[in-house]
């Protein structure tokens, strides 16, 4: 087992900003209800571990310099997230917050004319890729791989919304990624990383002016209003919800497709339906298993919970490259011991008729409820299961010079019992959850 303690020294910092200023950039980019509702969340904290290219068994002129390829890789990367901050501008501000004429509320923006850019962090350690995907549970000292450890987004108004943090181990490279949630989501959070790498990687093909134009560039809401003001006067005290949860053991399974595909033939056969997709009968699974671990008494409730995305939801749909946070929490509740008793296909079907029941009318609904009555305290459903992120996101097609990455890991942040998120493996098309 990997030891915790093991140091990741730091070997430099600095900011980045855009290699050329948008028009945009000098007006204040307000944030929607939505994202006002995710500043007591961490920041999105996911990296992509990679083999360092092999070194030849002869010397050659061709043979591997390790200094000289990380100092290229260091420089590299940076230039391109200097051109990839072009597209995505509100990623190099910083939070502000503006108070409104009625002093019981007030409204945050992003202010990009007040800020140093993005961060960007070269550090090292001793660890080997082995190392890391070697170890029966995820080692604690991952987490020291991404920069902006235990922030929520609200203290984006003081750090970056964005940090880019390169871990140099003895055989590999680690890619860590900090984004604000307030700013995005899921889906946003992977646009960046792709775009960053198709970036990194047209920079010997194409010239300076052809480098800013991406194959899926996002779409920027009109940020310059509405303004959504939120009911508090102080906004740190009575608005951000800070938790500290124990430390946590994170381990990783894998589902190959064969797998996948005989849980959703289960739960669609017992339920008479065809309906029911493999992500929600993956999730049911997920959920039983969970709960029968926990051993807890039969009339105790238990929820599980979806990120789902809002974006083909709205009315009219957005586009898929729509740049922010666009997801609502869908989820179901039932007592232990009819969701232990009953057949896997009946958690299956209460999944599904959940994310049917999500529309547009209904994501509106909450959020005008959320504003009667707000509050920021996410996880605080009773013995939850809360299925995160998707294993539909392009993770694996951001590469940085290395080769297809070996495993995607995550930080601290957003991190509770029971809580899942979905990767999609490059190997055998398996679904690998933490």
């Amino acid at each position: 087992m990997v030891s915790s303690s093991l140091e990741v020294k730091i070997i430099s910092k600095c900011f980045v900003k855009p290699k050329t200023f948008p028009e945009k950039w000098k007006e204040p980019y307000h944030l929607t209800l939505m994202d006002h509702f995710l500043l007591s969340l961490h920041y999105i904290q996911k990296g992509l571990l990679f083999l360092k290219p092999s070194t030849p068994s002869e010397e050659s002129d061709d043979a591997f310099k390790p200094k000289v390829f990380m100092e290229t890789l260091l420089q590299k990367l940076k230039d391109s997230l200097a051109t990839t901050l072009v597209q995505f501008y509100p990623l190099a501000g910083r939070l502000s917050t503006r108070k409104t004429d009625d002093a019981s509320s007030y409204s945050v923006f992003v202010d990009c004319n007040n800020s140093p850019g993005a961060g960007f962090i070269h550090a090292k350690s001793d660890l080997s890729v082995g190392d890391i995907v070697g170890s029966k549970y995820v080692p604690l000292v991952v987490q020291s791989f991404f920069d902006h450890h235990k922030t929520v987004s609200h203290d984006g108004h003081t750090m970056s919304l964005l940090s880019i943090k390169l871990t140099e181990l003895i055989d590999g490279v680690f890619i860590g990624l900090s984004m604000n949630h307030a700013l995005g989501d899921g889906s946003s959070f992977w646009q960046f990383f792709n775009s960053l790498s198709d970036i990194f990687n047209s920079q010997e093909e194409t010239t300076n002016k052809k480098l800013l134009c991406l194959k899926n560039p996002p779409i920027f809401r009109e940020g310059s209003g509405p303004i959504c003001s939120l009911p508090f006067t102080q906004p740190d005290h009575e608005s951000i919800f800070r938790t500290e949860p124990p430390v946590l053991k994170e381990r990783m399974f894998h589902f190959s497709s064969e797998t996948v595909r005989s849980l959703k033939s289960k739960a669609n056969q017992e339920c008479g339906t065809t309906t029911i997709s493999s992500l929600q009968s993956l999730s049911a699974f997920v959920w039983r298993s969970i709960t029968r671990s926990r051993r807890l008494p039969n009339d105790q409730e238990t929820t599980c919970r979806l990120a789902a995305g809002n974006r083909s939801r709205m009315d009219p749909p957005l586009p898929t490259n729509y740049f922010g946070v666009y997801i609502s929490l869908v989820k179901t509740t039932a007592k232990v011991g009819n969701l232990l008793e009953n057949e896997f296909g009946w958690a299956a079907l209460k999944l599904h008729q959940a994310v049917v029941e999500h529309t547009d009318k209904k994501i509106s609904s909450d959020m005008d409820r959320w504003l009667k009555s707000p509050s920021n305290k996410l996880f605080s459903d009773t013995n939850l299961v809360h299925m995160g992120s998707s294993p539909w996101f392009n993770k694996y097609g951001s590469e940085f010079g290395m080769g297809k990455a070996v495993a995607v890991r995550s930080g601290y942040g957003n991190k509770v019992d029971g809580k899942v998120s979905g990767y999609q493996l490059i190997r055998e098309e398996k679904v690998e959850e933490v």
